[in-house]
């Protein structure tokens, strides 16, 4: 395994790509926490501040789509710097207004989501072109859904810190300004540069004309329900066992099982079709989710916790990699961009759905909306095969019809 992620890594490019994305993301991994810490501290209450957190991520669901089509369509430099110099100005504004005025404040914070940069749809984009083989590109994949989870429990940590050694305020200016300097390392590379999408025919629906896409955003959505739902119902969890930091230990869990999981899948080649593949993956996932509903004494929850990650980032990864066959020529990163919308508004909707559950049920109510999530993850998939059975021909096919369509880890992406 080690082998294989190091062969990878040491591909002209690669490390940085990934380290400079990854810096780029923790904004995502930050704001939510940093804006909440920071409203609280200059006297804003629990309901505004978490409905201005909330403003922040509908921002980013609705931003992402946007700027990944004009990446597509201007390429990554200019799009991703101009974005990320905006999102931290946004983040800048907040910091020095405060929660009054309340819609300068909500303008603030706005700006911040809606202009953050793509930078997961455009590493994706970018894989084919820099590691040019199938299976390193799905490895590369795997590696960038487990290390999501190295990426959401390091971020709330990093805003713990910079308020302990500085303010709050701080902690939500430094936000803004780490998404700055990983955008910066990722567009002046010579990948990123050079990059430029495949011709695309002119439609107002771009990536979305894709009915395989669609399906798949589908699929995306109801993982991200699970996403937030398992988060909520980890607290309630945790409040009826002794509080304290047992719903991080399950949380904790559940990252270090994805983790897992997704080295173990990227660590070797996959034979027969990615779309088949992803089915599998996705009835694993599906029976995994549900036990948490048997919300045991915290040693065998911790266990569960992790059993219910192993096949996260492995049905990431290989989502990834079918979502990249089905995008239609030219919409890449656009397509990349739809699926961070629909996981994040899918994960918005499971905690509040969590929460109500919860109201009513418990910890288990809760964690029956998160097992919910996956079944119907699941279910869209298998009912509706005929659909990603193989790349969408029509939508990615070249201006000469009789031409064969090239698959995208070969030669679309080329500048």
């Amino acid at each position: 395994m080690a082998t294989g992620y190091g062969d990878l890594l040491r591909t002209p490019h690669a490390a940085r790509l990934l380290g400079g994305t990854l810096l780029g993301r923790l904004p995502n991994a930050m704001a939510a926490l940093a804006i909440v810490l920071y409203l609280r501290s200059e006297g804003a209450g629990y309901g505004l501040a978490g409905a201005l957190s909330a403003v922040y991520g509908c921002a980013v669901a609705v931003g992402q789509p946007l700027l990944g089509r004009a990446v597509d369509r201007r390429g990554q430099p200019r799009v991703m710097a101009g974005a990320a110099l905006l999102s931290a100005a946004g983040f800048g504004l907040l910091a020095v207004v405060g929660p009054e005025p309340l819609p300068l404040a909500t303008a603030a914070v706005v700006l911040a989501g809606v202009a953050t940069p793509p930078l997961e749809g455009g590493l994706r984009a970018l894989w084919p072109d820099v590691l040019g083989r199938e299976d390193r590109v799905q490895r590369a994949y795997a590696l960038d859904a487990a290390a999501q989870e190295v990426l959401f429990a390091a971020g709330p940590l990093l805003v713990t810190l910079i308020i302990a050694a500085a303010s709050q305020a701080a902690a939500v200016v430094v936000t803004g300004l780490l998404g700055v300097a990983g955008t910066l390392v990722v567009v002046t590379s010579g990948p990123s540069r050079r990059w430029r999408a495949a011709e695309r025919e002119a439609h107002w629906l771009g990536a979305l004309r894709s009915v395989g896409l669609a399906v798949l955003l589908g699929a995306f959505f109801f993982v991200g329900v699970t996403l937030g739902a398992i988060s909520l119902a980890a607290v309630v969890y945790g409040d009826a066992h002794g509080g304290g930091p047992v719903a991080a230990y399950v949380l904790a869990a559940n990252g270090v099982g994805a983790l897992a999981g997704g080295l173990t899948y990227g660590a070797r080649g996959w034979p027969g079709q990615p779309e088949r593949r992803l089915r599998v993956l996705s009835v694993a996932l599906a029976l995994c989710y549900p036990p948490l509903m048997l919300v045991p004494a915290v040693p065998w929850m911790l266990l569960l916790a992790a059993l219910s990650g192993l096949f996260l980032a492995p049905a990431l990864a290989c989502g990834f990699l079918v979502v990249d066959r089905h995008a239609p020529a030219g919409t890449v990163t656009e397509a990349f961009s739809w699926v961070v919308t629909a996981v994040g508004v899918g994960a918005a909707l499971g905690t509040a759905a969590a929460g109500v559950a919860a109201q009513q049920g418990g910890a288990v109510a809760g964690f029956g909306v998160a097992g919910t999530g996956a079944v119907v993850a699941t279910a869209v998939l298998l009912s509706t095969g005929r659909f990603l059975t193989a790349p969408n021909l029509d939508t990615r096919q070249e201006k000469d019809p009789n031409r064969a369509v090239e698959p995208r880890f070969s030669s679309t992406h080329q500048a």
